[in-house]
């Protein structure tokens, strides 16, 4: 996935409409009639232990304090205030007490520290997964169908299904037979069946949403008259009852059913295997993706959109069909990020040997996409500006943006997708080593120092500012309360250069062998950062025995370098001391990290000098070790 901005954390970006349109709805408080008055002091009650209505100066004020409180829940809520276009004839005490009864919400609770030491696998394996959706233009239902197993030995155990917001559950049943309300508990964040059968069985749910007023962004909403989810990293449970996390892979089977003249698009993973036209002015589409994956990567498009369509041949012989998916009025701009979707997988099979797998790859590019980017398995979803262009417009920063990011969002295939994380601690696996594949991707097809050095100058600016910053984090958190706070530059960006170390210690040969050991032995995973290790340890027959640091330890090290020369014996000395600083989490029992250094000599005319280290030659590049 990429972010809006590399220097801005991931939800920045995606609230920052929300908040303006939350700051709008309270605006309209400070021009209400007298109305709003009445209106707001029936409803006085306390956002804190001190604040009222009464206390209040004004009604904006009042609406401000909840809204930053957090009283007024979810910020798509307050648009509902502007919504509702309330002026002085309109205005009535139980319409504007409606209004704000929505967003007050209950006490919330104490946020809980979710620890990496804690990780236990999930109770169950899921077979395959069926989802059948009737898009509404008021609801939405969604049925899911589960075919289940144990994955543990012993006394049953409940299933636990992560619940998201405002799903209303219509039915539930295991092999056909509905479940007795005492047989399952429902709470706010959790659907559990208490005494699922022994033998593998289906677990069958049924469940209404409501994407129009799913202005979260979070799993399933409709904006600009389009369809459009985003599950990363936990919206899915937006969707349906799930075990919403990385670690739980399947098969899925997607169905959907909508008006074909308000959406003659219907989109979803994998390959198209059925289409028609319906009763009632409906078309339905269904989606096969052979390749298990986590829900995270589960995507739906459905809107008027058009398209232009490509081929590409892949290294074994096999035509994909490649489409790019925009609004009509931006056809045009697409040529640029197609080439550059077929330059990606051409260098990846290149590189590393890396092939599509699937027969059609789809990107979608709408304007009211908030994130960056995101690499759903075959259907990508792209905000506008980071796939259009048009020669009369864009810049030519835009044209290496476009070709970078459509990449990124490619090279997640296999990594992140094919192999994906253990939990969400691992995400620099995922990010890191794909920014790393990107910035490799750009320096091929550019000039590489120019692409180093703005990549390091991003790297100062940025990411070592978090990191001596009350903010600092390993690139591999030991903990979080809100897994959103972590996609950060230190994941990302940090996290693509500790995969660069990899490739200096190894060299270019070695980095192949380690990630062609990785895909071998962890396709169709979800594994961790240590396994990566393990990798190019294996592969190279050596051991990186301080190497993990680098994923346990915040901060930036420093290393004060002084040299010495003996003309008498012709040996040029290094002597090296690495500081780590202190950051959250402690500084003083930090232990050295593993730091490798290139170092070459001039000789008097400026030519490179031939090196030997420990009486070995090593050309005119010498690699150490700090």
């Amino acid at each position: 996935m990429s972010l809006n901005c590399l220097t801005t954390p991931r939800y920045l970006p995606r609230y920052l409409p929300q908040c303006f349109a939350s700051f709008r709805a309270v605006s309209h408080l400070n021009r209400a009639p007298a109305s709003f008055s009445r209106a707001l002091s029936s409803l006085a009650k306390p956002f804190g232990s001190t604040f009222s209505f009464a206390q209040a100066r004004s009604p904006l004020a009042y609406a401000n304090k909840a809204f930053l409180s957090g009283s007024f829940g979810r910020l798509h809520n307050a648009k509902r205030i502007v919504r509702r276009k309330i002026s002085s004839s309109s205005v009535n005490k139980s319409v504007f007490a409606m209004t704000i009864a929505e967003n007050i919400e209950a006490p919330k609770e104490a946020p809980k520290e979710v620890f990496r030491k804690d990780y236990k696998a999930y109770d169950y394996k899921i077979k395959h997964l069926n989802l059948d959706f009737d898009l509404g233009e008021e609801k939405t239902i969604v049925k899911a169908e589960m075919k289940m197993a144990r994955a543990y030995e012993g006394d049953t155990r409940p299933i636990t299904l992560n619940n998201g917001s405002d799903l209303t559950l219509k039915s539930i049943s295991i092999d056909g037979a509905e479940l007795a309300e005492d047989a399952y508990e429902l709470t706010k964040k959790f659907l559990v069946i208490k005494n699922p059968p022994s033998a593998d069985f289906t677990l069958s749910t049924t469940v209404e949403i409501d994407p129009v007023n799913n202005t979260s962004l979070d799993g399933l909403y409709k904006s600009s008259g389009n369809f459009c989810t985003q599950c990363e990293a936990e919206g899915f449970r937006n969707i349906t009852y799930y075990p919403d996390r990385p670690d739980v892979m399947t098969t899925f089977t997607t169905r959907i059913t909508g008006d074909k003249a308000k959406y003659p698009v219907l989109l979803g993973n994998g390959n198209l295997s059925d289409s028609g036209d319906l009763e009632g002015g409906k078309h339905f589409a269904v989606w096969e993706d052979p390749f298990v994956k986590p829900c995270y990567l589960f995507a739906l498009v459905a809107g008027d959109l058009a398209n232009i369509e490509d081929t590409y041949k892949t290294m074994s012989g096999r035509t994909v069909i490649l489409r790019i998916f925009t609004e009509e009025h931006n056809i045009h701009k697409c040529a640029h990020a197609m080439a550059s979707l077929k330059k990606s997988m051409k260098w990846d099979e290149d590189t590393y040997g890396l092939e599509y797998d699937l027969d059609l790859f789809n990107i979608v590019a709408v304007d009211d996409f908030n994130m960056g980017a995101m690499e759903n398995k075959s259907l990508n979803v792209f905000n506008s500006k980071l796939v259009l262009a048009s020669p009369t417009t864009a810049t030519d920063s835009d044209y290496y943006q476009i070709e970078a990011v459509v990449g990124h969002e490619y090279f997640h295939n296999w990594t992140g997708n094919r192999v994906t994380c253990q939990d969400w601690f691992q995400l620099t696996l995922k990010e890191g080593l794909t920014v790393f594949r990107d910035q490799e991707f750009s320096s091929d097809l550019n000039n590489r120092g120019v692409k180093r050095v703005n990549d390091v100058i991003r790297l100062r600016a940025a990411q070592f500012a978090e990191d001596s910053s009350p903010m600092a984090h390993p690139v591999r958190p030991d903990s979080y309360i809100k897994m959103d706070n972590f996609y950060t530059v230190t994941v990302y960006e940090k996290g693509a250069e500790v995969v660069r170390l990899y490739q200096t210690l190894l060299g270019k040969a070695g980095f192949r062998k380690g990630m062609d050991l990785y895909f071998k032995r962890h396709d169709g995973q979800a594994v961790s950062c240590d396994e990566f290790l393990s990798a190019m340890e294996d592969a190279n027959e050596t051991k990186l025995d301080t190497f993990h640091r680098w994923y346990e330890q915040a901060g930036t090290p420093s290393v004060n370098v002084t040299c010495a020369y003996d003309p008498a014996a012709k040996t040029y000395t290094l002597d090296c001391t690495q500081t780590l600083p202190e950051t959250p989490g402690g500084g003083a029992g930090k232990k050295p990290q593993l730091i490798p250094l290139a170092v070459g000599l001039l000789a008097a005319d400026g030519k490179d000098m031939e090196l030997t280290v420990a009486g070995k030659p090593q050309g005119t590049t010498a690699g150490l070790g700090l």
